[in-house]
């Protein structure tokens, strides 16, 4: 058995899924505030009342919104602030007697959907959320790659690629402290502050989708110009990595018209002759953190790690 725990700002949620992939068991909790040790306890504790219930153990997987230093060993670049700066793997390793699995959850989104979602079978993944930001993570032969600083796949925050005069002149600050970061561009609320300046209303990104499908010419200008800066963004990833499949997350995912859009627009954009990218919408959906934190054990190394 695998158990995969999602650890967001608002909730813990663990999965149980068979050594196939078959859903056993899903339960949440509200994430603590108070304090890091809290936050230990509710995920101990979740995964022992998961194992009591199903009354067999199983290997551990944990999602996170920031990942563990392979230089110190902490927790950084959370937006969990409490996360940061403790030593997350270790401190559960020593809760619940076995080892513990940590990864970025944007890691896990694109692991997920390489084991049993919609890059299943494929060699190379590039899997992209974008919502209130953007992030990315890589899988080789449905294993994660994590670099050398924990950081691959972190393209949300490389600059958008072959700015044109305008938006090289008002690049938006990032709060990473860098200007026109591709996130600035291509997240859902960079896509409505786009509009907010073109028309000073502030819709959020379905409205602004369903407006443009009633042909309002300011929201298909908007819409225009964040197909083109995703198709470079994304162009540039495929000119390095030259994924099998390119998965999208996110509330941007949910926009169906990226899906007949993009892949023209990327391979323009990338060095690409024989034929555009896979650029597919994921289909686990919010599940895609906690399932991938479970498939972060591969079938032979589970039963090895189980507590004793």
């Amino acid at each position: 058995m695998r158990l995969g725990v999602d650890l967001g700002g608002t909730k813990i949620e663990i999965l149980a899924l068979e050594n196939g992939g078959g859903e056993l068991l899903r339960e949440r909790v509200p994430t603590p505030r108070e304090s890091y040790e809290e936050i230990v306890r509710a995920i101990a504790g979740l995964v022992q009342a998961v194992e009591s219930k199903l009354g067999r153990k199983g290997s551990l997987g944990i999602a996170i919104p920031g990942c563990i230093s392979r230089v110190t060993g902490l927790v950084k670049n959370a937006n969990s602030t409490n996360l940061i700066g403790h030593p997350l793997d270790k401190d559960l390793e020593a809760a619940l007697s076995r080892s513990v699995r940590v990864e970025n959850d944007a890691n896990c989104f694109a692991l997920s959907e390489a084991a049993d979602g919609a890059a299943a079978g494929a060699e190379t993944v590039f899997g992209i959320i974008a919502g209130t930001g953007v992030g990315g993570g890589v899988c080789v032969g449905r294993k994660v790659l994590t670099g050398a600083h924990s950081i691959a796949g972190e393209w949300g925050h490389n600059p958008l690629p072959s700015p044109d005069k305008h938006e090289i002149e008002h690049a938006p600050l990032c709060y990473c402290g860098k200007r026109g970061c591709i996130e600035t561009w291509c997240s859902g609320p960079a896509l409505s502050t786009r509009y907010y300046k073109r028309t000073g209303r502030n819709l959020a990104l379905p409205e602004i989708v369903d407006a443009a499908r009633r042909g309002e010419d300011a929201a298909l200008t908007t819409l225009e110009s964040f197909y083109d800066r995703f198709a470079r963004a994304i162009a540039g990833v495929v000119n390095i990595l030259d994924p099998d499949v390119v998965v999208l997350g996110g509330g941007v995912s949910n926009i169906d018209e990226l899906y007949t859009e993009l892949p023209a627009r990327v391979a323009g954009y990338a060095f690409t002759p024989e034929g555009p990218t896979k650029i597919v919408k994921n289909i686990h959906g919010d599940s895609s953190g906690v399932r991938g934190a479970a498939w972060l054990w591969r079938e032979d190394e589970t039963e090895a790690e189980l507590p004793r």
